[in-house]
């Protein structure tokens, strides 16, 4: 039988065809003839009709499905998400026809519709279902995603609601009553403080409900603490409706003129940070913070991951549903900085995991200026979120209530599968990039559109007046109380006299105070007990009897039980000993960067790993006499992201000691931002103190110009008003000192180490017991080994130079030569400095040398701190490049160095060694004339 012959059948099934048969056999005449003939061929071809029937539906149900593929994959580039824009055309697009299917069809109910959720329906249904779920005010994309769990748990979500919540009234209230808030606030400001930049929210407003339902449902869902991080835009109305900051503290920092005591710059409204317990509709309390941050985008978002981290280990003990991680991105910032990248490729980490992120576009679909077309490739802002397989919404900006649905329904996917998830809010920016500037220069198309756009609170307000929950004169009623209220925060405002910033974290820093410069030269009893040492030791240096370890583990280990035997502690020895005595005392360490289990240079081997496995053996883990956990780890090949973790990290851990170690001293500058914008300012800016501390290897071997220098000059240049600690330690012993004085202190400044490389295994770094036992950090070592009234030239330097000056002075047994290492580079130790220049009362001479170029290093730093002194420089040729790329050519300009200090001059005076002038040339004359002067005065 060909069907094509018998189109009269229409859609009718085999099963309905076959009743109208057994009605025909018993009456032929109940049909016309057009029946009657089909029905005399259907009893002798049924068998194969019935095949061919069946054929073709299971075909047409097989592309239903393929259609509910469709929209589930690509329903979002078809969606009504854009507020103020036509939507961008996309092809194939989900018309039936681009499945095999047609109008034709929208009555045959098919089998397909119990794939979401609504059992056998007809095509239309089916189709509007996939339309309300996929098409409508909510694109989703997470079809991407491996587990066949999470798309399971996704799509039966979604489907089973089409991605709707029928909210009650009194919650419609609810939500009308905070867009009031984040829209009159927004007005209230653009009135009362003309042209002051403010970067608000008009626009995104709807970003204030979305905000208070995540607290909503995740306090629901056991969540105690959310930690936020967001850039200037909309943060005044974020801190005033979320985070309850007083409005009359907001409106003083408009016009005040003079911060409170104890911060001395300050910075402006829209980067200060903010922390609040407040109460949720349903009573629970819940603490929020939100984390100052600098001008330079998402330069907070990894701060807020080492935040979170911390307070989830020390705080809630490990349980990631605890706390969640929010940041609030710009779409031109999420696609293009490259910390974001950075800090995504953490968030399943073992070292850095937070439990989940929640990431909140504000797509105001231009950057400053910048059109989106022009802002990236990618076709969604979001794109980024696909490298980890997290679910991405995109939501209309005007539709409240979709927002808050899709809201709810990441809470509950973060709590369950602990990974990030991303909202794309899709909305625009009601004026230019602040309020003073002009978007039409730019934007004309675009702001027209915008110009005529009403905001979501007045959307709002007309759907609720057309459902019958309030009528217009109520509307306008609420709109005028809540500026009276406003008007009564700004008269509060005007009786205030300096604007309060509030510390953030202050809970956590009690006992702790802003560092003074008399506090890091007081002494601070470091040293530790030589039965306490030689227990630490011991149990550093002991690998577990019941697990096989490579031979030249064993032999290491070997190694460093002799070292302690002979009383000679070598650099790896030294920073051991002091965390194993501060696990000891209670303090946790935390230790992370690229190679550091191992170390760079394979100094540290804080971890064995086990023969045959993947498992390692942490003997910090395993000291019998820890009261603190010990945690170290090889970070991603990151510097910007992992750094701005580990401070965050530290901010949240005062009483822990925090490492961030660079692979090489010069990789620091791939995080400038962390160092200009945090590490080095923000006592200043914002009153948080920190104790992070940063190991950058530094030291010029001849490994070229990018494995040479830490870039020591960049940061004496940053230093200022005991903002940081910096230092370049020569002794394992005085490492171990400051790392202990540094968590025995009663104040926290990051603390900026300057770590050696060849000195690692050099035979005369090295320190005895004594010297862990006794002393503490030494600011300055003067040289013990000269003829004190002999003395007639001082050498100033620090860090591996000074080991290279050794040798040679040993070689001429110069004693009337002293070398004196700066240990500590700020604050500078003026005192000590002082004292030593005055007990070498016959020196003709101060030098400083140093192995860097004369524009780098130190140098520029001492000639102002030791202007008193004025020594002469000693240092390479000023140049752009740190270094040379040539061994020998390093050997040369090292040797330069050296001789310059140590080479004989042919003057008639009697200590061997002459002064610089001798070296670069002058005439006897001029060096008799500058002999006669120092000996006289």
């Amino acid at each position: 039988m060909n069907q094509d012959e018998f189109s009269f059948l229409g859609n009718l099934d085999i099963e309905t065809i076959e009743a109208l048969y057994r009605d025909f056999q018993k009456d032929p005449g109940l049909v016309d003839e057009s029946w009657q003939q089909f029905f005399r061929g259907f009893e002798f071809a049924k068998h194969d009709f019935r095949e061919q029937m069946a054929s073709e539906t299971l075909d047409k149900e097989f592309k239903v499905l393929n259609l509910i593929d469709g929209y589930r994959k690509r329903g979002h580039l078809f969606t009504k998400t854009n507020p103020v824009r036509t939507r961008r055309k996309y092809f194939p697009t989900l018309d039936l026809e681009n499945y095999g299917l047609g109008e034709e069809d929208l009555g045959i109910v098919f089998h397909a519709g119990k794939e979401i959720g609504i059992g056998p329906a007809p095509l239309s249904e089916i189709l509007k279902h996939l339309q309300q779920t996929y098409a409508e005010t909510v694109g989703t994309e997470y079809m991407f995603i491996r587990s066949p769990e999470k798309l399971k748990w996704l799509s039966s979500r979604m489907e089973s609601s089409r991605n709707i919540t029928n909210y009650s009234s009194e919650h419609k209230k609810e939500i009308f009553m905070h867009l009031k808030q984040a829209v009159g606030f927004e007005k209230f400001i653009h009135k009362k403080f003309v042209g002051q930049k403010r970067f608000s929210l008009e626009g995104a407003e709807v970003l204030i409900p979305a905000l208070i339902a995540t607290i909503e449902k995740g306090s629901s869902m056991n969540v105690r603490e959310f930690m936020i991080g967001m850039a200037h835009r909309g943060r005044l109305n974020v801190l005033a409706n979320v985070l309850q900051k007083p409005y009359e503290n907001i409106f003083k920092e408009f016009e005040a003129d003079e911060f409170e005591e104890g911060i001395s710059l300050g910075d402006v409204k829209y980067h200060l940070g903010y922390v609040n317990d407040v109460k949720t509709l349903s009573g629970k309390t819940v603490r929020l913070n939100l984390a100052p941050n600098p001008s330079h985008l998402e330069a907070v978002s990894p701060v807020i991951q080492g935040l979170s981290r911390a307070r989830i280990d020390h705080k809630y003990e490990g349980d990631f549903c605890s706390l969640v991680p929010i940041l609030i991105h710009g779409d031109a910032a999420i696609a293009s900085q490259g910390v974001v990248y950075e800090v995504i490729q953490m968030y399943d980490l073992p070292g850095y995991k937070t439990g989940g992120t929640i990431h909140f576009i504000i797509n105001n679909q231009v950057g400053f200026t910048t059109n989106y077309k022009d802002a990236r490739s990618s076709t969604y802002c979001t794109d980024i979120g696909k490298v980890t397989k997290s679910p991405i919404f995109h939501v209309n900006g005007d539709e409240v209530e979709s927002l808050l649905h899709t809201v709810e329904m990441a809470m509950e996917y973060r709590q369950r599968y602990a990974t990030d998830v991303f909202i794309d809010i899709l909305c625009y920016r009601k004026y230019g990039h602040n309020e003073g500037d002009e978007p039409r220069f730019t934007q004309p198309l675009l702001y027209k559109a915008i110009a005529k756009h009403p905001n979501t609170r007045d959307i709002y307000a007309e759907y609720l007046v057309e459902k019958g929950i309030y009528n217009n004169e109520q509307i306008l009623e609420f709109e005028k109380d809540y500026d009276d209220i406003l008007e009564g925060k700004l008269e509060a405002a005007k009786l205030l006299k300096k604007v309060y910033i509030q510390r953030f974290l202050k809970d956590d820093w009690k006992g702790f105070k802003y560092a003074s410069l008399s506090d890091f030269s007081k002494h601070i009893d470091t040293g530790v007990t030589r039965d306490k040492l030689l227990k630490v030791a011991d149990q550093i240096n002991q690998l577990p009897a019941d697990k096989n370890f490579i031979k030249k583990i064993r032999r290491l280990v070997a190694d460093r039980k002799k070292a302690v035997e002979e009383n000679r502690l070598d650099w790896a020895l030294g920073e051991l000993l002091a965390y194993g005595t501060l696990l000891t005392e209670g303090y946790p360490v935390r230790i992370s960067g690229q190679d550091s289990v191992r170390g760079t240079f394979s100094h540290r081997h804080a971890g064995f790993v086990i023969e045959d496995t993947d498992q390692q053996y942490i003997p910090l883990k395993n000291l019998d006499d820890a009261k603190a956990p010990f945690e170290i780890y090889n970070s991603p090949l990151s510097e910007y992201g992992v750094l701005g973790f580990e401070y965050g990290y530290a901010l949240a851990v005062p009483n822990g000691l925090t490492i961030w170690e660079a692979q090489f001293g010069d990789f620091n500058n791939v995080a400038q931002v962390i160092f200009d914008q945090y590490i080095s300012s923000a006592e200043e800016k914002w009153g948080l103190m920190n104790g992070i501390v940063a190991f950058l290897p530094h030291g010029f071997e001849g490994q070229g110009p990018e494995h040479s220098s830490a870039r020591i000059e960049r940061f004496l240049n940053m230093a200022a008003r005991n903002n940081m600690h910096i230092v370049n330690c020569t002794t394992p012993a005085n490492l171990f000192h400051i790392l202990r004085k540094h968590l025995h202190a009663n104040y926290r400044t990051p603390l900026i180490i300057f770590t050696p490389k060849s000195l690692l295994r050099h035979p005369k770094c090295v320190s005895t017991l004594e010297e862990f036992e006794s002393d503490t950090f030494q600011e300055v070592i003067d040289d013990p080994d000269v003829d004190v009234n002999e003395v007639r030239r001082v050498v100033y330097c620090s860090g591996k130079i000074y080991y290279e000056l050794l040798e040679r002075k040993e070689e001429f047994k110069a004693r009337d030569l002293a070398l004196v290492r700066i240990e500590q580079l700020h604050p500078f130790p003026i005192e000590e400095v002082r004292k030593i220049n005055k007990k070498y009362k016959n020196n003709l001479l101060s030098l400083w040398v140093q192995e860097e170029p004369g524009n780098m290093g130190p140098w520029r730093h001492i000639q102002q701190e030791m202007a008193e002194i004025i020594p002469e420089p000693v240092t390479r040729q000023a140049s752009g490049s740190p270094a040379t790329g040539l061994t020998k050519v390093h050997l040369m300009g090292q040797e330069e160095i050296i001789q310059k200090v140590f080479r004989k001059c042919d003057c008639d005076l009697k200590h061997i060694y002459c002064g610089l002038q001798c070296v670069v040339g002058s005439s006897r004359k001029e060096i008799l004339k500058q002999h006669q002067y120092f000996q006289k005065n």
